[in-house]
Protein backbone atom coordinates (compact mmCIF):
# COMPACT_ATOMS: atom_id res chain seq x y z
CA UNK A 1 0.00 0.00 0.00
CA UNK A 2 0.82 4.06 -0.84
CA UNK A 3 0.26 7.09 -0.72
CA UNK A 4 0.69 7.43 -4.46
CA UNK A 5 -2.34 4.26 -4.64
CA UNK A 6 -4.88 6.44 -2.71
CA UNK A 7 -3.66 9.70 -4.78
CA UNK A 8 -4.52 7.74 -8.24
CA UNK A 9 -7.58 6.26 -6.44
CA UNK A 10 -8.86 9.73 -6.07
CA UNK A 11 -8.11 10.53 -9.72
CA UNK A 12 -9.68 7.36 -11.49
CA UNK A 13 -13.43 8.29 -9.09
CA UNK A 14 -12.55 4.68 -7.31
CA UNK A 15 -14.50 5.44 -3.87
CA UNK A 16 -14.23 1.82 -2.83
CA UNK A 17 -10.55 1.91 -3.53
CA UNK A 18 -10.32 4.77 -1.72
CA UNK A 19 -12.08 4.15 1.44
CA UNK A 20 -10.10 0.75 1.69
CA UNK A 21 -6.71 2.26 0.99
CA UNK A 22 -7.17 4.79 3.60
CA UNK A 23 -8.21 2.45 5.79
CA UNK A 24 -5.15 0.16 5.09
CA UNK A 25 -2.60 2.90 5.25
CA UNK A 26 -4.07 3.94 8.70
CA UNK A 27 -3.70 0.11 10.08
CA UNK A 28 -0.33 0.58 8.81
CA UNK A 29 0.56 3.01 10.91
CA UNK A 30 0.33 6.32 8.35
CA UNK A 31 0.50 10.03 10.03
CA UNK A 32 -3.56 10.83 9.27
CA UNK A 33 -2.36 13.87 8.51
CA UNK A 34 -0.23 12.80 5.85
CA UNK A 35 -2.67 10.82 4.08
CA UNK A 36 -4.89 13.57 3.95
CA UNK A 37 -2.29 15.87 2.37
CA UNK A 38 -0.27 13.26 0.04
CA UNK A 39 -3.25 11.22 -0.39
CA UNK A 40 -6.45 13.35 -0.87
CA UNK A 41 -5.42 17.24 -0.89
CA UNK A 42 -2.57 16.56 -3.36
CA UNK A 43 -4.71 15.13 -6.06
CA UNK A 44 -7.22 17.83 -6.07
CA UNK A 45 -4.93 20.08 -6.64
CA UNK A 46 -3.90 18.16 -9.73
CA UNK A 47 -7.61 17.79 -11.05
CA UNK A 48 -7.67 21.68 -10.32
CA UNK A 49 -4.57 22.04 -12.65
CA UNK A 50 -6.68 20.21 -15.30
CA UNK A 51 -9.85 21.51 -14.73
CA UNK A 52 -8.40 25.15 -15.96
CA UNK A 53 -6.30 23.58 -18.63
CA UNK A 54 -9.77 22.55 -19.81
CA UNK A 55 -8.47 18.72 -19.80
CA UNK A 56 -11.11 17.65 -17.05
CA UNK A 57 -14.70 18.98 -16.73
CA UNK A 58 -17.15 19.44 -14.12
CA UNK A 59 -18.27 16.24 -13.78
CA UNK A 60 -14.76 14.45 -13.32
CA UNK A 61 -14.42 17.26 -11.09
CA UNK A 62 -17.08 16.45 -8.60
CA UNK A 63 -16.32 12.47 -9.01
CA UNK A 64 -12.92 13.62 -7.73
CA UNK A 65 -14.33 15.22 -4.93
CA UNK A 66 -16.73 12.84 -4.28
CA UNK A 67 -14.16 10.12 -3.70
CA UNK A 68 -11.97 12.71 -1.54
CA UNK A 69 -14.97 13.26 1.15
CA UNK A 70 -14.84 9.22 1.23
CA UNK A 71 -11.50 9.54 2.71
CA UNK A 72 -12.00 12.45 4.19
CA UNK A 73 -15.31 10.91 6.49
CA UNK A 74 -12.72 8.34 7.79
CA UNK A 75 -10.08 10.83 8.42
CA UNK A 76 -11.78 13.41 9.91
CA UNK A 77 -12.60 12.04 13.68
CA UNK A 78 -9.64 10.75 13.67
CA UNK A 79 -7.85 14.49 12.74
CA UNK A 80 -10.19 15.65 15.20
CA UNK A 81 -9.03 13.39 18.17
CA UNK A 82 -5.67 14.14 17.35
CA UNK A 83 -6.09 17.55 18.12
CA UNK A 84 -5.02 18.78 14.26
CA UNK A 85 -6.97 22.24 13.35
CA UNK A 86 -8.26 22.79 10.09
CA UNK A 87 -6.03 25.78 8.42
CA UNK A 88 -9.26 28.47 8.62
CA UNK A 89 -13.00 28.43 8.67
CA UNK A 90 -15.57 29.18 5.48
CA UNK A 91 -18.97 29.92 5.68
CA UNK A 92 -20.81 29.18 2.72
CA UNK A 93 -24.12 29.75 1.15
CA UNK A 94 -26.16 30.92 -1.98
CA UNK A 95 -27.66 33.52 -1.42
CA UNK A 96 -31.34 33.97 -0.70
CA UNK A 97 -33.62 33.71 -3.66
CA UNK A 98 -31.48 30.88 -5.21
CA UNK A 99 -32.01 27.15 -4.65
CA UNK A 100 -28.88 26.19 -7.13
CA UNK A 101 -26.45 24.19 -5.48
CA UNK A 102 -24.36 22.08 -7.54
CA UNK A 103 -21.60 24.83 -7.46
CA UNK A 104 -21.72 25.59 -3.59
CA UNK A 105 -21.55 22.08 -3.27
CA UNK A 106 -18.62 21.10 -5.18
CA UNK A 107 -16.13 24.39 -3.71
CA UNK A 108 -17.70 22.99 -0.52
CA UNK A 109 -16.15 19.57 -0.96
CA UNK A 110 -12.57 20.68 -2.91
CA UNK A 111 -12.37 23.35 0.09
CA UNK A 112 -12.32 20.54 3.03
CA UNK A 113 -10.45 18.74 1.18
CA UNK A 114 -7.78 21.32 1.36
CA UNK A 115 -7.94 21.63 4.91
CA UNK A 116 -10.54 24.12 5.71
CA UNK A 117 -13.42 23.55 8.09
CA UNK A 118 -17.08 24.19 5.99
CA UNK A 119 -20.21 25.46 7.45
CA UNK A 120 -22.41 24.93 4.66
CA UNK A 121 -25.81 27.02 4.99
CA UNK A 122 -27.51 25.25 2.25
CA UNK A 123 -29.30 27.48 -0.48
CA UNK A 124 -31.93 30.27 0.13
CA UNK A 125 -29.43 31.62 2.77
CA UNK A 126 -30.83 35.31 4.59
CA UNK A 127 -27.80 38.01 4.20
CA UNK A 128 -27.94 38.26 8.39
CA UNK A 129 -27.95 34.43 8.76
CA UNK A 130 -24.49 34.66 7.05
CA UNK A 131 -23.46 37.41 9.73
CA UNK A 132 -24.54 35.08 12.62
CA UNK A 133 -22.61 31.80 11.42
CA UNK A 134 -19.62 33.68 11.11
CA UNK A 135 -19.80 35.06 13.99
CA UNK A 136 -21.11 31.72 15.74
CA UNK A 137 -18.05 29.86 13.94
CA UNK A 138 -15.54 32.46 14.31
CA UNK A 139 -14.86 31.94 10.36
CA UNK A 140 -12.36 33.80 8.24
CA UNK A 141 -14.39 33.38 5.13
CA UNK A 142 -18.03 33.91 3.98
CA UNK A 143 -18.51 32.20 0.48
CA UNK A 144 -21.50 33.23 -1.20
CA UNK A 145 -22.80 31.44 -4.15
CA UNK A 146 -25.58 32.35 -7.15
CA UNK A 147 -26.33 30.99 -10.15
CA UNK A 148 -29.29 33.10 -11.38
CA UNK A 149 -28.70 36.64 -12.84
CA UNK A 150 -31.62 37.45 -10.55
CA UNK A 151 -29.89 37.03 -7.92
CA UNK A 152 -26.88 39.47 -8.35
CA UNK A 153 -29.03 42.16 -6.36
CA UNK A 154 -29.38 39.71 -3.29
CA UNK A 155 -25.69 39.15 -3.36
CA UNK A 156 -25.24 42.35 -3.11
CA UNK A 157 -27.10 42.82 0.04
CA UNK A 158 -25.17 39.93 1.34
CA UNK A 159 -21.89 40.99 0.59
CA UNK A 160 -22.84 44.90 2.40
CA UNK A 161 -24.45 43.18 4.94
CA UNK A 162 -21.69 41.73 5.98
CA UNK A 163 -19.27 44.51 5.39
CA UNK A 164 -21.28 46.70 7.71
CA UNK A 165 -21.28 44.10 10.44
CA UNK A 166 -17.54 43.90 10.14
CA UNK A 167 -17.49 47.80 10.37
CA UNK A 168 -19.70 47.32 13.34
CA UNK A 169 -18.40 44.50 15.67
CA UNK A 170 -14.88 42.74 16.12
CA UNK A 171 -15.87 40.11 12.81
CA UNK A 172 -13.15 39.78 10.84
CA UNK A 173 -13.83 37.76 7.70
CA UNK A 174 -12.97 38.01 4.11
CA UNK A 175 -15.90 37.83 1.42
CA UNK A 176 -15.49 35.32 -1.73
CA UNK A 177 -18.47 35.62 -4.32
CA UNK A 178 -19.00 32.76 -7.08
CA UNK A 179 -21.24 31.60 -9.65
CA UNK A 180 -21.47 31.60 -13.58
CA UNK A 181 -23.48 35.51 -13.42
CA UNK A 182 -20.51 37.21 -11.46
CA UNK A 183 -16.46 37.78 -12.27
CA UNK A 184 -14.09 39.56 -11.25
CA UNK A 185 -15.12 43.44 -11.92
CA UNK A 186 -18.64 42.49 -10.48
CA UNK A 187 -16.90 41.28 -7.48
CA UNK A 188 -15.06 44.33 -7.07
CA UNK A 189 -18.05 46.74 -7.55
CA UNK A 190 -19.76 45.50 -4.93
CA UNK A 191 -17.03 45.20 -2.11
CA UNK A 192 -16.00 41.50 -1.85
CA UNK A 193 -12.46 40.60 -1.67
CA UNK A 194 -12.42 37.96 -4.36
CA UNK A 195 -14.01 36.09 -7.17
CA UNK A 196 -13.55 32.18 -7.56
CA UNK A 197 -14.86 31.79 -11.04
CA UNK A 198 -14.12 27.89 -10.44
CA UNK A 199 -13.60 25.42 -7.74
CA UNK A 200 -10.11 25.23 -7.41
CA UNK A 201 -9.91 29.30 -8.17
CA UNK A 202 -12.09 29.92 -4.81
CA UNK A 203 -9.69 27.31 -2.57
CA UNK A 204 -6.49 29.36 -4.04
CA UNK A 205 -7.88 32.94 -2.82
CA UNK A 206 -9.03 31.18 0.28
CA UNK A 207 -5.60 29.56 0.80
CA UNK A 208 -4.20 33.12 0.21
CA UNK A 209 -6.49 34.25 2.60
CA UNK A 210 -5.25 32.44 5.56
CA UNK A 211 -1.57 32.51 4.46
CA UNK A 212 -1.49 36.42 4.91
Amino acid sequence: MSLKEIYDAVLEYEDDDVEELVKAELSAGTDPQTILEEGLVAPLDDVGERFSEGTLFVPEMLMAADAVKVGLDILRPILAATGAKPIGTVIIGTVKGDLHDIGKNLVSMVLEGAGFEVVDLGTDVDPNRFVEAAQEHNADIVALSALLTTSMGEMERAVQTIISAKADSALNVKVMIGGPPLNDEYAAKIGADAYGRDAPAAVEAARSFVQA
